[in-house]
């Protein structure tokens, strides 16, 4: 059996002439959390993109549970994708359907279980984010801390073997914050799920974190333990994390035009 519950190997993909990753390898095992770190569009959201079969790469491959998703069908995508789990940034909970009905959508939707069960399911959730007594609330009711918590409460309402986070901590207090961390490393342990968490919280990411890959140029140009990163001297870790404007990350967006050539195409 496929020890790794997901691989990306030797994956390639841009836009046209833009490239955004360029042969980047990664694993990520049940039980583990793998975080991804790095600047404004160095690739992180479009790997999450990779591994939910919304693009696929122009070289490389993305394997979930064996599978390579570049294989599937549209059937077997769907399939795949019910074995996901997705923490979207600031939740994404829909605002016309109350906590408890945001919780069970995932299960009306994809399972034949009757409403007792999907019932006693969304409370078991809900319990496990320490959120059962909000299941009539509305979502405008919720403060940002809460909303997410309920959005993690539907993330594993099917008791994914993988679960993504996109920027989980974004917005929240530092109360909420520490919470949601410790949720996701909870979650992580006791559901036995495989993690992968894109953040530029470097601290409360690194807090529960396994692994850590920084991409930088489209390429993952550093990977190891919290600890390790932490003691890297490597520039590339260095300037993301010391937050240094000079550095291997040029500040100017590469062009093959000059200044000058882009003022001459004004209107």
């Amino acid at each position: 059996m496929d020890q790794d519950t997901l691989r990306l190997e030797g994956v390639r993909f841009g836009y046209r002439e833009r490239l955004i990753l360029d042969d980047v390898s990664l694993t990520v095992r049940p039980g583990s959390i793998v975080a991804l770190v790095g600047g404004s569009g160095s690739g992180k959201t479009t790997i999450l993109r990779l591994i939910g079969g919304l693009i696929k790469p122009s070289r490389g491959s993305v394997v979930f549970q064996g599978e390579s998703l570049a294989s599937l069908d549209r059937d077997g995508l769907y399939a795949v994708r019910r074995r996901m789990g997705m923490l979207y940034q600031f939740g994404a909970l829909f605002t016309d359907l109350s906590v408890f009905d945001n919780v069970a959508f995932p299960l009306r939707e994809h399972t034949d279980l009757d409403e007792t069960l999907i019932r006693d399911l969304v409370l078991l959730k809900l319990n496990a984010v320490g959120l059962r007594g909000v299941a009539h609330y509305r979502t405008s009711q919720l403060s940002g801390g809460m909303a997410r918590r309920v959005a993690l409460a539907r993330a594993i309402a099917l008791d994914p073997p993988l679960i993504m986070y996109d920027e989980p901590f974004a917005g929240l207090d530092p109360i909420s914050l520490a919470t949601v961390a410790q949720l996701i490393r909870r979650l992580a342990e006791t559901l036995g799920c495989a993690s992968i968490l894109v953040s530029h919280d470097i601290k409360d990411t690194f807090a529960i974190a396994d692994h850590v890959y920084l991409l930088a140029r489209g390429r993952i140009a550093a990977e190891g333990s919290p600890a390790s990163m932490r003691a890297s001297t490597d520039p590339n870790v260095r300037q993301f994390l010391d937050g240094d404007i000079d550095g291997p990350v040029a500040f100017h967006h590469a062009t093959r035009r000059t200044l000058s050539e882009d003022l001459d195409m004004r209107p």
